[in-house]
């Protein structure tokens, strides 16, 4: 009987040595793929951090394509003796991205515009075009790993930004300083704010979803003194219900003079002037751009 419990006890010694293997082996394998998705992701992030790029990423409004900023890039590398690259995005309904354009190697500030082969109006539309933007901006990041970048939107583009931050963005490894928009119709036609649109109602609902360290500016225009020719500058002005107390800081701004109607507004000296202190200055000043520097101390 003794001899037969000895027995026993290596059989189960050795089939416990058995399954301490298999076991290991197991957690071997399953711990594989863990590593190579941690290692690829700290290695991502460590490009990313160490990224000097600081894009300007700008959305048209409706009816626009991603040419639509053509013309003020190339006013701005005039007027400022700078040298911006360009990048265009289209996407297709599908999710599909076209690029056209590049950006030049050590190009801290290039501009990439992303537009949409559906650029309709209307609420519903507004909500897919952000959900495609959202495609576009995930290839982005992945593509060049900046760690930072500045928004600009013109009229519905705005508005996309604004469903994009409440419902996308959420990826905390990447900042977003400043916002930028003109003539972003948050009450689309309505000059009351107290008649609120569907879509204002939605955007103040979630708005406690928005980057609390964002610093926004939103430009309306005023050629007819209530509106741009297009947007009442109430619906404008309802953006505040949306952004204030939630943000880091929330500025509306009017445009008056010429080129103050909707469509033209980008064209503004004006508005050219706001653009390049606030979207572009922050980069310049690193860069030792005195000019910007005061601009943006004098405006604190």
């Amino acid at each position: 009987m003794k001899r037969a419990k000895r027995v026993n006890k290596k059989t189960i010694q050795k089939k416990s040595l058995k399954y301490l293997i298999i076991l290991s082996l197991i957690l071997i394998i399953l711990g594989i793929p863990s590593y190579i998705w941690t290692k690829k992701n700290v290695s991502t992030l460590a490009g990313r951090y160490n990224s000097p790029m600081a894009p300007i990423i700008m959305i048209p409004g409706s009816s626009a394509s991603a040419d639509r900023f053509d013309d003020l890039v190339k006013t701005i590398n005039k007027r400022y003796g700078e040298h911006h690259s360009l990048l265009k995005l289209t996407v297709q309904t599908n999710g599909k991205i076209t690029y056209k354009g590049s950006i030049r190697a050590n190009d801290d500030s290039p501009f990439i515009v992303v537009g949409f082969i559906n650029n309709k109006d209307g609420y519903d539309n507004i909500k897919k075009q952000a959900k495609w933007f959202n495609t576009a901006f995930d290839q982005l990041k992945e593509r060049y790993r900046f760690n930072t970048f500045n928004a600009f939107g013109h009229s519905n583009g705005g508005l996309i930004w604004t469903y994009f931050l409440e419902h996308y963005f959420d990826d905390t490894s990447i900042n977003i300083d400043s916002l930028l928009t003109v003539g972003s119709p948050y009450n689309f036609e309505e000059k009351n704010s107290s008649n609120r649109t569907q879509m204002l109602n939605d955007f103040i609902k979630s708005k406690a979803k928005l980057p609390s360290n964002l610093t926004y500016y939103s430009i309306a225009g005023t050629q007819l003194y209530t509106d741009d020719g297009i947007v009442p500058i109430g619906s404008v002005d309802a953006g505040k219900y949306i952004y204030e107390g939630v943000i880091k800081r929330y500025t509306l701004i009017t445009l008056t003079g010429s080129k103050a109607q909707h469509s033209d507004m980008i064209a503004n000296n004006q508005f050219i002037s706001i653009f390049h202190q606030y979207i572009i200055g922050n980069k310049l000043n690193n860069t030792n751009d005195k000019s910007n520097k005061k601009s943006q101390e004098d405006t604190r």
